[in-house]
C-alpha cells in the first residue's frame, strides 16, 4: 500500500510538471516554429505521462502536438492577412511577416477598424458591440451557452477586447465573424478509397499508395473548394455540428422531405458512429480573422472503409455550397483557409497517397 502511495505522489508530481510547462509556454505565446527546440525537453516528460495513464487520454494532445512538430507551415498566419477583407473593399493595414507576433514591439501599429453591417445589424447568433453597456461578455470561460474558451489556451484581453492568439492581422473589430474572441467551428472530413469498376482500390502510379478521396464543396462566398463544415451553435455538441453541417452542405438536407431526412439520418448514423479520427483542434488561418475575432475548429475524419455507406448517400450541394463532389487527395489540392493541412494529416494517418514520391525499399 505504501508503495502505491509513493507511486501516486510521483506520478502526480510528474504530471503537474508536464501541465505546468505546457501552460507556461502557452502563456508566453511561444511561436509554433520554436516548439521543436523544446521537444527534447518535453519528450521525457510526456513519455512518463504515457507510461502511467491510458493512451486514449492523451489522444488529442498527441495529434495536435505532432502537427506542430511535423508541420512545415509558417509559424504565423498568412490567409488571415488577406486584403481586401472578404466581402468588402476594406483594406487591412499591412503587417510585415516579422511583426505579426505580439511579442515583437510595434508602437506605430495602426490597424483598420471594421465590423460588417450584417453583424452590426445584430443577428441572434452574433455578439453585440463591446461598447454596449447593457451587455457583459465573459472571456476565457463558458459564457452561458456560448463557448468563449479557446482551444489554444488562455488569450489576452486588452481594453475589453480579446486578442488574436497568433498575432496581428491589420484589422480590429469582428469583420464577418459573429463572436468576439474564438468562433468555434467543426469540419467533417468524410473519406473513402478510390476504386475501379471491379471495386478494387486504385493506387497512385508514382507513390504506389492507395488514393483516398474526400467529400469537398465549392463555397458560394469565395468560389474555393473546402471541407463542408460550419459554426457550432450555442450549447451544441461537436458531434451534432459535424453531422448537421455535412447533411446541409453535402446532402442538401434543408430541401428534403421529412421521409427523405429520416432515411438520410439513418445512413448518417451509420457513418458517424464508426470509429473516427480527431485530426486537428485549434486556430484556423482564415481570411475572416481579425485582431479581436478568429476561427477555431475541430476537424474530424469519418472514414467509410468499404464505401458502401456513402453509396447510399447521394451527394447534393446545399446551403452554403455551390457544388459538391468526391475529390482525390494529393499535395496538389488548393483548398480554403488551411483545409489542405487537415487533409494532409488524414492522408498521412491513413497511409494514403499524398506526394508523388516513389516508395523506396526501406519504406515498405
Amino acid at each position: 500500500m505504501q508503495f502505491l502511495h509513493v507511486m501516486a505522489r510521483c506520478c502526480l508530481a510528474r504530471t503537474i510538471t508536464v501541465v505546468s510547462l505546457t501552460v507556461s509556454l502557452s502563456a508566453v505565446g511561444l511561436p509554433a516554429s520554436s516548439c521543436h527546440l523544446l521537444y527534447p525537453l518535453l519528450q521525457p516528460l510526456t513519455e512518463v505521462a504515457y507510461s502511467v495513464y491510458p493512451a486514449h487520454w492523451f489522444h488529442l494532445y498527441s495529434v495536435n502536438m505532432s502537427s506542430y512538430y511535423d508541420s512545415k507551415e509558417k509559424s504565423h498566419h498568412s490567409k488571415a492577412l488577406t486584403s481586401p477583407y472578404p466581402g468588402s473593399s476594406v483594406e487591412r493595414s499591412k503587417v510585415p511577416s516579422d511583426k505579426v507576433g505580439w511579442l515583437v514591439e510595434w508602437k506605430d501599429y495602426s490597424p483598420v477598424e471594421y465590423t460588417a453591417a450584417s453583424i452590426l445589424a445584430g443577428p441572434k447568433w452574433a455578439d453585440p458591440q463591446i461598447s454596449d453597456k447593457h451587455f457583459s461578455l465573459k472571456f476565457n470561460e463558458k459564457d452561458g451557452q456560448v463557448e468563449r474558451r479557446s482551444l489554444s489556451g488562455l488569450y489576452k484581453v486588452e481594453n475589453g477586447r480579446p486578442r488574436n492568439p497568433v498575432g496581428r492581422t491589420g484589422l480590429v473589430g469582428r469583420g464577418l465573424l459573429g463572436r468576439w474572441g474564438p468562433n468555434h467551428a467543426a469540419d467533417p472530413i468524410i473519406t473513402r478509397w478510390k476504386r475501379d469498376k471491379s471495386s478494387s482500390k486504385i493506387a497512385h502510379p508514382v507513390s504506389g499508395k492507395n488514393i483516398l478521396q474526400f467529400v469537398g464543396i465549392k463555397r458560394k462566398d469565395c468560389g474555393e473548394w473546402a471541407i463542408p463544415g460550419g459554426m457550432v451553435d450555442p450549447g451544441e455538441k461537436i458531434s451534432a455540428t459535424l453531422k448537421r453541417e455535412f447533411s446541409e452542405e453535402a446532402l442538401n438536407s434543408l430541401q428534403k422531405s421529412a421521409a427523405e431526412i429520416k432515411e438520410l439520418e439513418k445512413q448518417l448514423d451509420k457513418l458517424f458512429n464508426q470509429e473516427h479520427l480527431v485530426v486537428y483542434k485549434g486556430y484556423v488561418d482564415d481570411p475572416r480573422n481579425t485582431d479581436n475575432a478568429w476561427l477555431e475548429t475541430e476537424a474530424v475524419n469519418c472514414h467509410d472503409e468499404s464505401g458502401e455507406t456513402m453509396d447510399n448517400l447521394p451527394l447534393e450541394a446545399g446551403d452554403d455550397a455551390g457544388k459538391v463532389k468526391w475529390v482525390d487527395i494529393s499535395e496538389k489540392l488548393k483548398l480554403y483557409a488551411n483545409h489542405s493541412h487537415f487533409i494532409k494529416l488524414v492522408a498521412e494517418k491513413r497511409g494514403a497517397h499524398w506526394i508523388e514520391e516513389p516508395v523506396t525499399d526501406c519504406q515498405k
